[in-house]
């Protein structure tokens, strides 16, 4: 008997289907390392020395699995830095408001940066030795450009003091604020960002009751102190 021809429109292929509640290995990728570094943030800022080895534990992978991502603790302090840049241009962009009162501009740039610097305060105790004066330079830029054209209208507006060049006198509250971000990592100091906005203003010459009035209303409008803009906050360039 002849073998039938089989013609291949007519050939079934069985359709192999997904085990159910299977995650696709991208997606796992995705979540494996959004947690390493996560748990980086927190075991680096409980102890600058940990150890590749130790952050694996922590997160709950292999140590495969943390070198699959970063082959190094070089990769994985340059990932942390890339993506404190990215919240902190974020952030530059919620604290953009140009329009408004240069205390209230401070203010709302102060709020909406603070958490950013709060989350990666750890990168302090690594930015000389790790990740170098350059790169931190670079993460800092945008935050820097902004503070200075807000003092730069402060000081033309008679709002904040004139004892010291525009650029000096953001420097120097961005000093301040570093400092206090490294009281925090020493467990001195415990704020929302409020605190420390009012105290930026006082630095910058605002009268302290007037500084407090202003910080006040700027939370009660809706700068969150997590660094998420709401409704209202439409940045202005």
């Amino acid at each position: 008997m002849a073998t039938p021809v089989l013609r291949p429109d007519t050939i079934e292929v069985p359709v192999v289907s997904q085990p159910a509640g299977r995650v696709p290995q991208r997606s796992n990728a995705r979540s494996n390392r959004a947690r390493i570094l996560a748990t980086a943030r927190q075991e680096l800022g409980r102890n600058p020395d940990v150890t590749l080895e130790e952050i694996a534990r922590a997160s709950g992978v292999v140590r495969r699995t943390l070198f699959g991502h970063f082959p190094g603790r070089a990769a994985l302090l340059d990932a942390l830095a890339e993506e404190a840049a990215e919240a902190l241009q974020a952030a530059v962009a919620v604290g953009a408001r140009g329009t408004e009162p240069a205390e209230r501009a401070l203010a709302h740039f102060s709020l909406s940066l603070w958490p950013v610097g709060d989350r990666y305060r750890m990168l302090l105790a690594l930015a000389r030795r790790d990740l170098g004066a350059e790169r931190v330079a670079g993460i800092l830029a945008p935050a820097r450009v902004r503070a200075t054209a807000i003092v730069e209208r402060g000081q033309r507006d008679g709002v904040f003091h004139s004892q010291l060049p525009a650029p000096v006198l953001s420097a120097g509250l961005e000093a301040l604020t570093v400092a206090l971000l490294e009281e925090v990592n020493s467990g001195a100091l415990a704020d929302d960002g409020t605190r420390v906005a009012v105290t930026t203003l006082i630095a910058a010459g605002v009268a302290e009751e007037r500084a407090r009035l202003v910080v006040d209303e700027v939370a009660a409008d809706g700068v969150a102190v997590d660094g998420v803009a709401t409704a209202s906050d439409t940045p202005v360039d």
